[in-house]
């Protein structure tokens, strides 16, 4: 019986370990941050200097160049990508991207293909990939499937639950789609938590 127990046990504690979230490589002082999206990374709604990366290059004291594009699809972003991670040569990309295409009606497998082509176009180039989730339509806002789904099968972290957390909040809002100064930074203060749970900073 006790011999039982332990293997219970021991089988219970490897369950955790493969489960565990995917990491990142540390990034150096002088390191770049590539955040790749549309308005929720440009800052819409917002003056630039209160964006999200820019919170977030003030945050982790490194550089963060804002390649967020207003009205962006992943389609767009598809054929817009190869040309940033050449020009900036990143240590991380954050891809933040897929809102426009649910507002859009775009087939879920679509935007799930997408996706997964832009991580994969990063990690052949050897840039690590933070991937942050937005949500499906819905009275109750909550992250689309495909997100949790891409993190698995790409091996990238995910933050998924905070846009559609703030998504929900009218007093993180300056218009039906965009955040305001106090949900930028929010959203900023998410990220940089997962980059630090991820072992970036």
């Amino acid at each position: 019986m006790k011999r039982w127990f332990l293997s219970l046990v021991l089988a219970s504690f490897l369950s955790l370990v493969g489960c565990s979230d995917p990491k990142l490589p540390p990034l150096a002082s002088d390191a770049k941050i590539l955040a790749f999206g549309d308005s929720l990374t440009e800052g819409v709604g917002v003056d630039p200097s209160q964006s999200y990366p820019a919170v977030l290059a003030r945050l982790s004291g490194r550089k963060v160049i804002n390649a967020g594009l207003s009205g962006e699809t992943t389609a767009q972003g598809l054929k817009r990508l190869p040309k940033l991670l050449e020009q900036h040569q990143p240590d991380l990309l954050i891809l933040l991207e897929g809102g426009n295409d649910v507002l859009r009606n775009v087939p879920p497998d679509a935007v799930e293909s997408n996706l997964g082509m832009m991580i994969r176009m990063a990690q052949i180039k050897g840039v690590p990939v933070l991937l942050v989730g937005v949500p499906e339509k819905g009275v109750f806002p909550s992250t689309a499937d495909w997100y949790a789904s891409l993190s698995d099968e790409y091996e990238v972290p995910l933050e998924e639950d905070t846009v559609a957390d703030l998504v929900g909040r009218l007093t993180m809002k300056s218009d039906y789609v965009h955040f305001n100064e106090a949900g930028y930074q929010a959203l900023a203060e998410a990220i940089f938590k997962k980059l630090k749970e991820a072992g970036a900073l």
